[in-house]
């Protein structure tokens, strides 16, 4: 079995790969249990209003330590957001949806879901010029479904997402892409407008401490106490400890380019045991190449205190 992906002229994805400059609808798909980086995320999209505006979030799965497998990671995250939202009045109408509840079981294989359908049904419903942007910083499956569901959504959508670690690493095995391999190769492979963060060497860079954050977070409200208490929580040492807030870098991206400096590159070829490769054939992505951590980090902490 084979699924034929609608392929984007050149000059419209190129279109689409430039940095929107005005205020866009998103949707961001969040493995929000996982670390305590996606919490931060998800509130920095929320009090973005002058960059985004959400209109939907989605539980991604993930396993580790703090799940028994895929469906449980998702199911916690999908807890956690409505946690979030109990405590963000700005979150009330914004409707949360349950992910996949596995990983991508082959190259063709869609896994069914609530948040992949209504990623299908959101994007088939946008304008060409009003695409769009899914933020995406969780393994991928749910965004690979749905353009597995749909390929045409492929021409409605703009793909930022947190995954792999930087073109030079020494391979690209991170805990986003390497969870599901068939998911993270459709999106690479299937021409969609893809905007890539890499982790290890670029989102790396925006490092926090217990400190900072009691200074610049705690007393901002509830929400405020809730990310304090959430870095508390995140390591039983703090003395000469600090802890990288990864999912950040795809809003700080939205919000300002020049925070998220970038340039276009060819797709990457990731192969089986997690290695990048290049081939000049394929079409272009958006590659984020630093981060510059100070304006990203005022940037949210002055949007916390409004």
């Amino acid at each position: 079995m084979t699924i034929s992906f609608p392929a984007l002229s050149e000059q419209k994805l190129l279109e689409r790969l430039a940095h929107p400059q005005r205020k866009v609808r998103m949707v961001l798909d969040t493995d929000t249990y996982n670390e305590i980086d996606d919490q931060f995320a998800v509130i920095y999209a929320l009090k973005s209003t002058e960059s985004v505006s959400v209109e939907a979030f989605y539980a991604a799965p993930f396993y580790n330590d703090l799940s028994s497998g895929p469906k449980d990671g998702m199911e916690k995250s999908y807890d956690e957001l409505l946690k979030i939202r109990s405590i963000m009045p700005e979150m009330a109408d914004i409707p949360v949806y349950r992910g996949s509840e596995d990983y991508l079981q082959g190259p063709f294989t869609p896994q069914e879901s609530d948040a992949a359908r209504n990623l299908v049904e959101r994007a088939m419903a946008s304008s060409d010029e009003d695409p769009l942007y899914v933020v995406a910083i969780g393994a991928i499956t749910n965004v690979a479904s749905a353009i597995l569901m749909e390929p045409r959504i492929i021409e409605k959508i703009v793909v930022v997402w947190l995954g792999g670690h930087a073109l030079h690493w020494r391979d690209a095995r991170e805990f986003n892409l390497a969870q599901d391999l068939h998911a993270s190769r459709t999106v690479l492979n299937s021409g969609v407008p893809l905007v890539l963060i890499p982790c290890a060497g670029v989102a790396s860079h925006l490092m926090t401490t217990l400190s900072e954050v009691k200074d610049y977070v705690r007393d901002q409200g509830p929400v405020g106490q809730y990310l304090y208490e959430t870095f508390l929580n995140c390591s039983p040492e703090h003395f000469g400890y600090s802890r990288v807030i990864w999912d950040i870098s795809t809003i700080a991206y939205l919000n300002n380019p020049d925070w998220m400096p970038s340039t276009l590159v060819h797709s990457p070829i990731l192969s089986e045991d997690f290695r990048w490769s290049v081939d000049h054939s394929r079409h272009f992505i958006r590659y984020v190449h630093f981060a510059h951590r100070d304006s990203v980090f005022k940037d949210l902490f002055r949007k916390l205190g409004e």
